[in-house]
């Protein structure tokens, strides 16, 4: 290429004057957290994943934790998860003084691997949390079928699977419908649409949909909202342990702007993912991401696992120097020095191929307006130092 495309981030949001104006709205409205936008919000998330109730949170770690405890995870517990996942995902159970058990991952999805999870399961364990990892769906099928055989629930982590697709009786079904019980959604700029941050947890239990509320507000009785319509003085009561777990109306407003955007936005990424496919097919070693006939990725990273003469950090740097960012691969969290020291904590023996992951493996640049010339750059860059 003759000429260098510089400053090629990893991932950049597509938000405009329809997200401005929205946030206005809610501002300029004098309601500005967990109004009318957020109760909109919900029922229009409920709407495009077809979940009977989504209730909106501050973020995606929250959402997990009231997750956790709404399936009843208690201190001492056991949850069955992936290391290979951002750290929110185990700390979400340790939150709970529940203890995460690490299961290892599938090398070709990235995700946990069913044939290794009954082997996990204990007297103590009382969940699964499993992560649709960089957008691409696990086989909920086969884990569903484990964990309905010994009566256990399932969460999923499903903070980068927005859009995302899985093949359910024959017909083609959206991440958060939920097929286990719950799931839980980010909204963080790295993810495919975002409220700058903020989170959405989708159930089809009533019960639980109504726990979240009451937790996400410090265990409030009376919602302000009801409260502040009241024709009559209320004094509201505490009568749980909550917290203060709430989304603004402004981060809403933004978010139904983004909703109205996520086809599109999940078109392009899917159209750019087919192009890496098309372009890095030819470097010998180098190995792609795999969608499974039942699933479909919102293409959320798009993961290389490098060729083994490659090294990792001097890829990066060889890309950074060209103006292209790239991340490693993601990462374990039973490397990190807030697991390393507990006792229950397992190592590289039962979880090689997560750590091949992490160190094998790179991001590459993937967002909705990367155009096709700075595609190609970043195709041309890894193409130079993976073949030297």
């Amino acid at each position: 290429m003759s000429e260098q495309i510089q400053n090629i981030p990893i991932t950049k949001p597509w938000l405009g004057e329809a997200e401005a104006e929205a946030a206005r709205r809610a501002i300029m409205s004098g309601w500005v957290t967990q109004g009318t936008e957020v109760a909109a919000f919900e029922q229009e998330f409920a709407a495009y994943v077809g979940a009977k109730y989504a209730c909106a949170v501050s973020n995606c770690t929250t959402a997990l934790h009231l997750a956790l405890l709404a399936v009843g995870v208690q201190p001492k517990d056991e949850v069955i998860t992936v290391s290979h996942s951002y750290i929110a995902t185990a700390n979400s159970i340790r939150y709970c003084g529940a203890i995460p058990v690490f299961v290892d991952i599938e090398p070709q999805t990235y995700n946990i691997n069913p044939l290794l999870i009954e082997d996990a399961i204990s007297d103590r364990t009382r969940a699964f949390l499993v992560v649709h990892q960089m957008g691409m769906p696990c086989d909920l099928k086969a884990i569903l079928d484990i964990a309905h055989r010994y009566e256990l629930p399932v969460i999923e982590d499903a903070a980068c699977a927005i859009a995302s697709e899985i093949l359910w009786d024959g017909q083609w079904e959206k991440i958060g419908k939920p097929h286990g019980d719950i799931a839980c959604f980010s909204f963080h700029p790295r993810k495919v649409i975002t409220t700058g941050d903020g989170g959405m947890i989708t159930t089809n239990n009533p019960e639980w949909d109504q726990q979240f509320r009451l937790w996400r507000q410090h265990g409030m009785s009376v919602p302000d909202t009801v409260r502040h319509g009241a024709k009559q003085v209320i004094f509201e009561s505490y009568p749980i342990l909550g917290y203060n777990y709430r989304m603004t109306d402004i981060q809403a407003a933004v978010g139904r702007e983004q909703l109205k955007r996520l086809p599109e936005i999940v078109e392009r990424r899917r159209y750019l993912a087919q192009r890496y496919h098309q372009q890095l097919a030819d470097i010998p070693g180098l190995k792609l991401p795999t969608e499974s006939a039942w699933s479909k990725s919102n293409w959320q990273s798009y993961c290389v696992r490098l060729p083994d003469i490659c090294d990792q950090r001097q890829v990066m740097q060889v890309m950074l120097d060209a103006g292209i960012a790239t991340r490693r691969g993601i990462m374990c969290a039973h490397r990190e020095p807030a697991y390393q020291m507990e006792t229950w904590s397992c190592g590289s023996d039962l979880l090689s191929k997560s750590e091949q992951a992490q160190d094998k493996s790179i991001i590459l640049p993937l967002f909705h307006q990367m155009t096709e010339q700075e595609q190609a750059q970043a195709v041309e860059v890894l193409k130079k130092v993976c073949l030297v």
